[in-house]
């Protein structure tokens, strides 16, 4: 019914897989190191064809240069992040309250309500780009960070939530009945037995959000547009001129983009593993 260990199989096939590793491996990096490799090249490499053979200088000091002190490439950053704190702040807050209330109380219309959060991850968001981009014109939310934050928070709570939930399912319900019978008010079982013990869900999902958001591409240029609201993953293509691509510091941008998720995964990398595996064994 399992797949048998790898240990347990034949020499040939242990043979195989051990070949087969590195080479998928290469293959899943190649792109990032092509990425790397054209963030130092010179700029007359692209012109002159020489996207793959030895550079013909190494300007990496030179390109980043121009990324952080010739470009708007702070500013993205900053916008970055004034979009992504608050979405995750606020999608992990919300669905700490939602998922106690649906993980924890017993009351007609629990599991509707649970499968209305489900449903809407399902809903394909490019049918959602001119409706909610007709709206956030209509409040006047258009080509603003808070729309866009907004827009965020709504469309990740029902992910949150259903993470949250479950969650909060897997804890011994007996604290809860515990502190019930102590007389401690439905708030404080929350804020003082459920939230301590939710801390490693609550890690782990703030980093799975914080990659969504400050990665994401598609809403960042529906919602909005110039320096002083674009994220950085939308203002990367401002290095492109009219008739040509500056790929040398496209490169050097998107791999200046790319840090900040990698640092946060790193920072709280215990944390994110514990809990993803936390109730897996008993």
């Amino acid at each position: 019914m399992f797949p048998r260990p790898i240990e347990q199989a034949p020499r040939a096939a242990q043979l195989t897989y051990q070949g087969l590793v590195p080479v998928a491996l290469l293959l899943w990096l190649a792109p990032l190191i092509a990425v790397a490799v054209f963030s130092i090249r010179p700029d007359v490499d692209f012109s002159t064809g020489n996207y793959w053979g030895w550079p013909s200088s190494f300007e990496g000091v030179t390109n980043y240069g121009k990324v952080f002190f010739e470009s708007d490439m702070p500013r993205y950053l900053l916008n970055s992040v004034f979009i992504t704190v608050p979405t995750v702040i606020g999608a992990v807050a919300l669905s700490c309250m939602t998922g106690f209330a649906l993980g924890v109380y017993r009351f007609k219309g629990n599991l509707l309500i649970f499968f209305m959060f489900v449903a809407g991850n399902f809903v394909p968001f490019q049918i959602l780009m001119v409706p909610v981009r007709d709206l956030t014109l209509n409040i006047g939310l258009y080509n603003t960070h808070a729309g866009l934050v907004l827009f965020h928070i709504a469309f990740q709570t029902g992910f949150c939530t259903l993470f949250m939930r479950n969650f909060i399912r897997a804890l011994p319900y007996e604290l809860i009945e515990a502190a019930r019978v102590e007389g401690v008010a439905e708030w404080r079982i929350f804020w003082f037995v459920v939230l301590p013990l939710m801390k490693p869900a609550i890690a782990a999902l703030s980093v799975l959000i914080f990659t969504f958001i400050w990665n994401d591409y598609f809403w960042a240029i529906v919602l909005t547009q110039g320096s002083e609201t674009q994220p950085v993953t939308a203002g990367i293509t401002s290095f492109n001129a009219q008739y040509r691509a500056a790929y040398h510091l496209m490169s050097a941008g998107s791999i200046v983009a790319a840090l900040p998720p990698v640092l946060m995964f790193f920072l709280m990398q215990r944390h994110f593993i514990a809990g993803l595996t936390l109730g897996a064994v008993k």
